[in-house]
């Protein structure tokens, strides 16, 4: 449309001339006047068509893209969730991270824009090269000749700057990790008084990521004038050439004009050309990561959705478990029975292996030899989701979420109501301590409960286990941070609440206010000793020492 608009005005300008001083001029202004007006009305509105037609193109792709991205990206956290603890001690948490963001987003950049500009750039080249051709072979070739060089400088310095990003990602990511190690440790940074060392460690790993950055903003600098250049160089040897062929009479000056305006529309899909071909071969790693990832098989797997009540009868049958990838031998060939409504009390050693039997219990791992069972029912064969609804679990590493208190304790049973919330942290004895705060239950715990005392979180963790109403309580070293006060006070709402409930406290300590059913002590992950406290008193083993022990410190204690 152009090149015959241009070709009207130049063949009509000359005859316009010719006819100055006769009364026709004028006539023929108006006609030359209002063809011109119809050409760049029909320009304006094939922009804007265009312009509809790429907005619903890019509605179709681009869209498209990131409801792609959406589903992967949930994918990959439900992936996440089924997987074993195993996986999580095989694999760090920035490569995890990295996979849900990164990895999605690159893959994402392949499927939306990649391909978006990959079917642009075919149609285009076949319409364009096909109009060219059809005018000027020759023209065609002196218009087109940078542009490969443009498509390959792009491909190579996109190639840096890939490289570069992902050194600097490398570096952003130290960065980061540096300084939530300080932030979280802060209370040892300044008790050791480090505070200078870090700021000077910090600072020099920013000067290591200002110097990276720096060499991407060089880069960054060279890449638009290079292609600038090159469009430039293009549109010249088409003006040029063109004028050439113009003074043989093979072609007119609107071909000239049409050949700028289709340089200028290749320009950038032969640009995309080196960045679609860095975005295939970063997707296809991603993709390829993402893969790795979701052909990772739990090695939990729920047998049966089989939602039954539970008793709370508990058999450990001659277990013995080997960690997977330590291979260190936790539990040896341990045997015990609790029938519904009995406590028992493990104590042993710090790795002992008391920990591991409540990991087997709850079904973290797999048993290597031996078996489990609930009900007088190998829990391999039970409801996995079922069976930890109805397990009431406090770990020895207590864990709070970034929420309010109300809703760390809730997150035990979400239907809970508030007065159910202090009820239970009134059974564990942390009531008081949470309506003398500030905002009461409304107080946001900070990143792992760090605006609470350890004492306090221990506490609030019992309530979330214990709001559950568990038919099985198992409670690990989770009194240790509390004073023998609040301790007596949790220990006697226990005595009480659990009558009913199988209960196991894993402890370091001896709890005479606890009637125990049954005390084992565990060594090297096997069972030293078992039995009654009266009975393992008579035995005058380790149980016996670790008590004489404990009460001659509170003895002195009280002195």
């Amino acid at each position: 449309m152009i090149r015959q608009a241009l070709d009207l005005v130049i063949d009509n300008v000359s005859m316009y001339k010719s006819l100055d001083g006769f009364e026709n001029q004028a006539a023929m202004y108006k006609i030359v006047g209002k063809t011109l007006l119809f050409f760049g009305l029909l320009v304006l509105l094939l922009a804007v068509l265009m312009g509809i037609f790429m907005y619903f193109m890019r509605q179709t792709i681009i869209v498209m893209s990131r409801l792609i991205e959406y589903d992967i990206r949930k994918e990959v956290f439900d992936h996440y969730e089924k997987l074993s603890l195993s996986f999580y001690k095989r694999n760090n948490t920035g490569d995890l991270m990295s996979r849900i963001t990164e990895d999605v987003s690159k893959v994402r950049m392949y499927i939306g824009p990649a391909v978006l500009y990959a079917i642009n750039l075919t149609s285009l080249f076949i319409l364009v090269i096909y109009s060219m051709l059809s005018v000027s072979v020759e023209l065609t070739l002196y218009s087109l000749l940078p542009l490969p060089f443009l498509s390959i400088s792009i491909y190579y310095v996109s190639s840096l700057i890939n490289k570069k990003s992902e050194e600097i990602q490398i570096q952003l990511a130290t960065l980061n990790s540096t300084s939530q190690e300080v932030y979280s440790g802060i209370r040892v940074v300044k008790s050791y008084v480090q505070e200078i060392p870090m700021v000077k460690f910090f600072a020099g790993q920013s000067d290591i990521y200002k110097d990276k950055s720096m060499g991407l903003a060089k880069i960054n600098a060279l890449f638009f004038p290079l292609m600038l250049l090159l469009i430039g160089a293009s549109t010249i040897l088409t003006v040029y050439m063109g004028g050439i062929q113009v003074t043989k009479g093979n072609i007119t000056p609107g071909n000239i004009a049409e050949f700028v305006i289709y340089v200028n529309m290749l320009t950038w899909p032969v640009t995309a050309i080196g960045w679609i071909a860095s975005i295939v071969q970063q997707a296809a790693a991603s993709q390829k990561r993402i893969n790795e990832f979701l052909d990772t098989k739990p090695d939990i797997i729920n047998p049966v959705i089989d939602p039954i009540p539970i008793q709370g009868e508990i058999a450990f049958n001659n277990v013995t478990f080997v960690y997977p990838d330590t291979g260190i031998k936790a539990v040896d060939r341990v045997s015990f029975n609790l029938k519904k409504g009995q406590k028992m009390a493990i104590i042993g050693k710090t790795g002992s292996g008391k920990t591991t039997i409540a990991d087997l219990l709850l079904r973290m791992y797999d048993v290597s030899e031996g078996s489990i069972t609930i009900d007088q029912k190998d829990i391999r064969k039970l409801d996995l989701y079922n069976i930890r609804q109805k397990i009431g679990y406090v770990p020895q590493d207590v864990f709070l979420f970034s929420d309010t208190i109300a809703g760390n304790v809730s997150f035990g049973r979400k239907s809970s109501t508030q007065e159910e919330i202090e009820e239970f942290t009134k059974y564990a004895a942390v009531y008081d301590d949470i309506v003398n705060l500030p905002e009461g239950f409304k107080t946001m715990v900070g990143e792992r409960g760090v605006t609470l005392s350890g004492g306090q979180k221990q506490r609030v963790s019992i309530a979330r286990a214990l709001i559950k109403r568990p038919d099985i309580v198992i409670l690990d070293d989770c009194l240790s941070a509390v004073d023998t006060t609040t301790e007596q006070q949790i220990l006697g709402y226990l005595d009480n609440a659990l009558s009913d409930k199988t209960t196991i406290i894993i402890t370091h300590r001896i709890y005479s206010m606890l009637n125990f059913d049954k005390i084992i002590v565990l060594e090297d992950g096997h069972i030293a000793e078992a039995g009654t406290h009266e009975e393992l008193l008579k035995n005058k083993g380790f149980y016996y020492d670790m008590f004489e022990q404990q009460r001659f410190e509170e003895e002195n204690s009280h002195k």
